[in-house]
């Protein structure tokens, strides 16, 4: 699985971006691409960086070394899945990865519940002849090892430069005022798209700059209520004494009198309530290793709130009475 991390070079060697090497990591002997110089604003970039040695720049050796070695990665996905099969296990094969050095297979699998996999350790290790490493992993990590472009036409972020995958919610698009529908908001794994996450920060603090919609504010030309945000552009949206709407800048709300809740849309209801929004968010994926080295060789409204008054009763200019949820 594609990770990042801050690798050292032996003295005198250089390397340019993009540049195919051969490296020693925590799991053994890999391959690698260069991205960039580790200076301090990339390393303050990265979540959680891996931490190895360069040993030198792939050769035509190499190349050849890894063609093979996918070949053989078919053939060892294959018997995996076989003795998955055999044993019955209710798990799903998603990619067979062995070292460049050869240190170890590591089988990626999704679950829903935990699987005792100790016969299936125990059995692969005799025929890979090599340690066997096995990683439940969720969806997002899935595509991180199988997907390849996203719906933007750029390879996807969580196989390039993403080392975590925090949850993405539906807040993040609502404030955004990205389209709901899940079809063009969903990445290839089926989940909110990461990329929700990149703005999300920059909108907050923007958005702190505005009154939240429901308020009560005080203008120019007098009295209103804003009923809408427009955060990048700095300017809300209100209703004004007289039923008129007009967007003005943040600059020119003199005061607030009441804060709104700024929950979303109003509801279309006497009294013009602010109505409420719902969010949900992505739970982080559980992921389980284990390892084992090869053998030797409703609510309806109160009628009483309903008087009616005549007009005789009713002193100029006053209104009907308001319900609120």
């Amino acid at each position: 699985m594609r990770t990042l991390g801050v690798f050292g070079v032996k003295g005198g060697d250089t390397y340019l971006r993009g540049d195919e090497v051969i490296c020693r990591t925590h799991r053994g002997t890999e391959t690698g691409e260069v991205l960039c110089e580790a200076t301090d604003a990339a390393l303050a970039a990265m979540d959680n960086p891996k931490n190895g040695q360069i040993l030198r720049a792939q050769t035509e050796q190499d190349v050849g070394e890894l063609r093979h070695l996918f070949q053989q990665q078919q053939q060892e996905h294959e018997t995996v899945r076989s003795r998955i099969g055999e044993l019955g296990l209710d798990m799903q094969l998603v990619d067979v990865e062995r070292l460049y050095g050869g240190e170890r297979v590591v089988v990626y699998y999704l679950a829903e519940d935990r699987v005792d996999f100790r016969e299936l350790v125990k059995r692969l290790a005799g025929d890979l002849q090599t340690r066997v490493e096995m990683r439940q992993i969720g969806v997002r990590d899935e595509a991180k090892l199988l997907a390849d472009y996203g719906d933007c036409g750029k390879p996807v972020c969580c196989n390039t430069h993403l080392s975590e995958m925090p949850p993405v919610s539906m807040r993040m698009a609502k404030l955004q005022k990205a389209t709901l529908d899940p079809s063009k908001i969903s990445g290839r794994c089926g989940r909110l798209k990461c990329c929700l996450r990149y703005e999300y920060e920059t909108y907050q603090s923007m958005q702190k700059d505005l009154p939240p919609v429901g308020s009560e504010i005080i203008t120019n030309n007098g009295r209103a209520r804003v009923l809408a945000q427009e955060i990048l552009a700095g300017q809300v949206l209100i209703q004004t004494e007289d039923m008129r709407r007009v967007m003005i800048d943040a600059g020119d709300v003199l005061s607030v009198l009441k804060r709104g809740s700024g929950r979303g849309k109003k509801k279309k209801q006497r009294g013009d309530g602010p109505g409420g929004d719902k969010s949900s968010s992505g739970g982080a994926n559980e992921s389980a290793t284990a390892v084992a080295d090869p053998p030797p060789a409703k609510s309806p409204q109160d009628a009483r709130h309903q008087k009616s008054r005549s007009p005789q009763d009713a002193p100029p200019g006053d209104n009907d009475g308001q319900q609120s949820s």
